[in-house]
Parts: structure tokens; C-alpha cells; sequence
């Protein structure tokens, strides 16, 4: 019985033993850092994040010499898009960013505090209002019908009947219609400008991607209807609020988009500035939202978007190009050549990019820039040492 005790206290000795060697060689859990609300942003030296200085001073000078040629004023957007339905601004800043890494803000340069129209970009947000519909409920599947949800008769014919939550963000849908005097057919100069398609027949519901939004317009007022508030507002209390934005983003909804729900007046808002109005709004707070989704969808202590939704969003359809529930995703290489496969990015016109490198943990924000980004991500990537 001695023995077999004294064995036992081996036993446990040893084990404890092992226990406390193995806590010594574990690395302690590093410490997440999310920036404080407001101009609480901290900053970092390139170097105190694994960066090398004058490599990302190099990637900021190229970013600052490749503005935009489109003109301040604004003054191709219908010849380009057609008929504008919303407001513009009188004109546009000049080229900005911001590099974030490990959540510090390492490189800066222009004015990233104008709140601007992001054009596109707005579908990624919108992209993000569903899966919150789908992680509170409202939504119970994005594989189910919309018109399980909607009955305005915008799903009533047999085959809008057929599109599901799913088709919509991977704009796969084929919704056929009319919104706020767009055809979905982007037929003709005056509504659709240099932008204009040639007919062509519809394809069954959920078998073809067309980038497309007169679509995007529609499924932004299916979410109106599901929430039955207005989708700033939404945004705002939802995911704005609780990253620290400012106040000074606006989603502005064009003249025309006043619709009845449940009973009160709201305006619908659009998927992007094509037609004027959409989200206008600074280069920070932007990063902030590239950050949300960098992080896993989690800022602090809070999930703010489920992890499975984040995944989701950022994996790609079967149709069309890589493209995930709108978001620009990289798995093929052929949006970002020089970036990890693992990056994606909300893209908007003018050119607007928030990129998402979750390998290298960067977000990297660039506006109104000449090209697609890749130019500039490979040379903040290049600068990184470790």
C-alpha cells in the first residue's frame, strides 16, 4: 500500500512538473488591440510592428502619385453611370489612405477625415446588414426565398419568386423590374451612360452573375422591409456605433426612394453612388469597418457579425468572378497578383479600396486612386520584415 502511494506521488509530482515546463516554453495569449473611439487611434513606428520604415515611406509615395484621373468636380459621372437619381458633392478630395497593422495605424497621408462618397464599397455594408438579419433572426436561412419575407410583389412573378437571400449577395438573382425608374436591364445612354449593356435574355434565378444595381437597389429595400427601420439607422446602432465611427458618415437615398413600411414613410437607401446619393464617408472610419471584418466580425468583448458570417461572406460563389456575398475576394489571385490568396476587399468606384490581408494582419484603405490597388498593397506587403 506504501509503495503503491509513494508510486501515485511520483506520478502527480511528475505530472505537475511537466505542467509548469510546458506553461514556461507557451507564449502568453497576445493582447488584441482595437482603437479607442474618435482620435483615440494609437499609432506605431514601422518598426515596432515588423515594418520597415523607408519600404513603407517608398509605398506611400507611390500611392500619393497615382490619384485618379476622373475630375474633382464630378463632372463625367452621368456620362458614365446616367441619370442620377441623388445628390453629389460639388467635388471630391484627393488621393488618401491609411495603413493599419496589428490594428496600430502605421502610415497616413492625405485628408482621411472628409466623409466622400465610397460608391460600391456601400455593398459590402450591405452585405454586413444581412448577416446580422441572419444572426438575430429574421432572416432564419439565406438559402430561403425573399418573397418568404417580402410581399410587396417585388417576388411575385414565377421567377422572381425563385431568388433567394443567397442569389441577391452573390448578385446572382436575375430580379427582374424596376427600381426608382431603373430597369433592371441597363438598357439605354440617358439612364446608364457609358455603362449601358446590350439585351440580352434572363437567366434562371441563382445559374448567372451580373454585376448589376438595380438588383442590389432591390434586395437593399427587401433588408428595409425584413427590419422595418430605416438601414442607416440600423447601421449605425448595429456596427458603427460599436467600432468607435464618427458621426460624420451619412447613406444618403436618392430623391425617389420614399417607400411605405409597415405603415410609415422611409426612404430605401442604394447599393452605391452610381445614381448619386449611397454612404459617404472618411477614410478612418472605413478602416475601422475593414478592421471589424479583419478581427472575425469581433471588436472588444463584442461579436458584432457571427464568425460564420464572416466566413461566408469572404468565400466564394460558383458563378461570375471570385466573389463572395459582396465582397471582392482574392482565392484565384487575379484581383490583387502580388497579395496573399487569403485577402479580399469592398471596392467602389473612383477608385475606392478597403483591403482585408488577414496573413499579414493589415487593412489597408486607399481613395480615389488609379488602378486596382494591386500596385500599392504589394509595396505595403514588400515593406513587411516579419
Amino acid at each position: 500500500m506504501k509503495n503503491m502511494k509513494r508510486i501515485v506521488l511520483v506520478i502527480f509530482s511528475m505530472a505537475v512538473l511537466l505542467a509548469i515546463e510546458t506553461a514556461a516554453f507557451q507564449k502568453p495569449a497576445v493582447k488584441v488591440y482595437y482603437p479607442a473611439p474618435g482620435e483615440g487611434w494609437q499609432r506605431r513606428k514601422p518598426e515596432e510592428v515588423g515594418m520597415d520604415s523607408a519600404k513603407l515611406a517608398e509605398a506611400i509615395e507611390f500611392a500619393k502619385a497615382n490619384e485618379t484621373t476622373r475630375p474633382r468636380d464630378f463632372s463625367d459621372q452621368e456620362a458614365i453611370f446616367g441619370r442620377l437619381l441623388g445628390p453629389m458633392p460639388k467635388e471630391r478630395g484627393g488621393t488618401n489612405g491609411i495603413v493599419i497593422r496589428h490594428g496600430y495605424i502605421v502610415a497616413e497621408f492625405g485628408d482621411t477625415s472628409k466623409p466622400e462618397p465610397t460608391y460600391s464599397i456601400a455593398k459590402s455594408f450591405l452585405s454586413t446588414l444581412l448577416g446580422l438579419a441572419i444572426d438575430k433572426g429574421l432572416i432564419k436561412d439565406i438559402n430561403d426565398p425573399v418573397n418568404r419575407y417580402v410581399k410587396d410583389g417585388g417576388y411575385d412573378s414565377p421567377h422572381n419568386s425563385r431568388i433567394t437571400w443567397q442569389m441577391h449577395a452573390q448578385q446572382t438573382s436575375e430580379w427582374e423590374g424596376e427600381m426608382f425608374g431603373k430597369p433592371h436591364t441597363f438598357i439605354g445612354d440617358a439612364e446608364f451612360g457609358r455603362e449601358k449593356r446590350p439585351p440580352r435574355e434572363l437567366k434562371e434565378p441563382g445559374t448567372f452573375y451580373e454585376y448589376n444595381d438595380v438588383r442590389i437597389n432591390r434586395f437593399s429595400l427587401s433588408l428595409l422591409r425584413v427590419y422595418g427601420r430605416p438601414l442607416p439607422e440600423v447601421l449605425k446602432k448595429e456596427v458603427m456605433n460599436p467600432i468607435g465611427a464618427s458621426d460624420t458618415w451619412q447613406y444618403i437615398p436618392y430623391g425617389n426612394a420614399e417607400v411605405e413600411v409597415n405603415g410609415k414613410k422611409m426612404k430605401s437607401v442604394s447599393g452605391g453612388t452610381r445614381w448619386g446619393g449611397g454612404l459617404w464617408i472618411n477614410t478612418r472610419d472605413e478602416a475601422r469597418f475593414g478592421y471589424l471584418f479583419l478581427r472575425k466580425g469581433r471588436w472588444e468583448k463584442k461579436q458584432i457579425v457571427s464568425e460564420q458570417w464572416v466566413r461566408s461572406a469572404t468565400s466564394p460563389g460558383p458563378y461570375g468572378p471570385d466573389y463572395g456575398y459582396l465582397w471582392w475576394l482574392n482565392t484565384q489571385g487575379k484581383a490583387f497578383a502580388d497579395a496573399p490568396r487569403s485577402s479580399f476587399a469592398a471596392r467602389g468606384a473612383g477608385s475606392n479600396t478597403i483591403f482585408v490581408d488577414p496573413e499579414h494582419d493589415l487593412v489597408i484603405v486607399w481613395r480615389w486612386h488609379n488602378g486596382g490597388g494591386n500596385d500599392f498593397f504589394k509595396r505595403v506587403i514588400a515593406s513587411i520584415k516579419k
